[in-house]
This record gives C-alpha cells, sequence and structure tokens, in this order.
C-alpha cells in the first residue's frame, strides 16, 4: 500500500456512505494520531484500539462512527498531501476549513494538530488532510 492515511479515508468515507456504524483500520501511531483528533472534535462517536492476535496479525483501530438524524456528521474527508505531492504551509499561512466549520489536520513538529492548535502555536507543517 503506497499510501495509508488515504486508505483510512477512503475506509470511513465509504462506510459513513452505507451507514456503518464502525468501521476497522489497520494500525498505525500516525492514524491514532488523526483517529484521536477526530475524536475530540466531535467527527467520531467512539474508537478502540484492537491488539494484535491469531486472526489480526498487526491490529488496528475500530472506530464507531457518529451520526445525527441518520446523517453521519463527517460530510466530506479529502487528502490534501500525497506521497507524489506533498503540500506544506507556513505558521502564517494557515487558513480555516469551510469557515472554521471543518478542520485540517496537520503534521508539525509538535506533533501530529488541527489547523487550530497550530496556529495557536505558531507552528506549520505538512497538511494531511481536511475534514468537514
Amino acid at each position: 500500500m503506497t499510501d495509508p492515511i488515504a486508505d483510512m479515508l477512503t475506509r470511513i468515507r465509504n462506510a459513513s456512505r452505507v451507514r456503518k456504524q464502525e468501521v476497522f483500520i489497520p494500525f498505525s501511531k500516525l492514524k491514532l494520531g488523526i483517529v484521536k483528533i477526530l475524536k475530540k472534535e466531535g467527527f467520531i462517536e467512539e474508537y478502540e484500539e484492537v491488539k494484535p492476535d491469531a486472526t489480526n496479525k498487526f491490529g488496528g483501530l475500530n472506530i464507531t462512527l457518529k451520526y445525527d438524524n441518520n446523517v453521519c456528521t463527517i460530510s466530506n474527508l479529502k487528502r490534501v498531501s500525497k506521497p507524489g505531492r506533498r503540500v506544506y504551509v507556513a505558521k502564517d499561512k494557515l487558513l480555516a476549513v469551510r469557515n472554521n466549520f471543518g478542520i485540517s489536520i496537520l503534521s508539525t513538529s509538535a506533533g501530529i494538530m488541527t489547523n487550530r492548535e497550530a496556529k495557536k502555536a505558531g507552528l506549520g507543517g505538512e497538511i494531511l488532510c481536511e475534514i468537514y
């Protein structure tokens, strides 16, 4: 797999479109950081870390999607920085997503954070994805 973050976003997008309650994602620390932000920002209901065992060799994350009146709270997931084209932003060039109704998730020198947190901390970095 060349882009595991895009795979994660696609799994969440597909599950929300068919109104599945849960989605399983293979584990990585970067994906865990993104999922923690989604939980903190209220885009998902809950997540749990699945430990490796005989049936699941590597472990993963079970994500419970959040629905309001049978409509998923995540309306759009967009991968910004791709393996073939990395997108970086300076601390003074951080933009609001959908007039602050959405978030950008950045990889900074201080870890994974939203565009608002990065602006407060005075950090720039690689824009991983946009969610609204």
